[in-house]
């Protein structure tokens, strides 16, 4: 389970699992209710690369970001923090 503290945004986490480059179990922490859980189901089985296409930049408002936004910097700083561990020598 990955977890990302939002910034910016009404939700102020968001926790997912990524299994064979898909994700899975996506939830937010606060935020508003109905549009995240619908905002989990719409990606779940989606792969990380079709949702930080789809989602990355969509603004909430008059903010320079949205939860699914955030949900591309947490997918982001996974991929970044995985990248590091695989780069590190055995």
């Amino acid at each position: 389970m990955f977890t990302y503290q939002t910034s910016g945004v009404c939700s102020k986490s968001i926790q997912f699992e990524v299994q064979d480059n898909r994700l899975k179990n996506v939830a937010f922490t606060n935020g508003c209710p109905g549009n995240l859980q619908a905002l989990g189901k719409l990606v779940e089985g989606m792969t990380v690369e079709d949702v930080i296409s789809r989602l990355k930049g969509i603004h909430c408002g008059n903010k320079t970001t949205s939860c699914a936004d955030q949900l591309v910097k947490a997918l982001e700083k996974m991929q970044n923090q995985q990248d590091a561990q695989n780069k590190e020598p055995a």
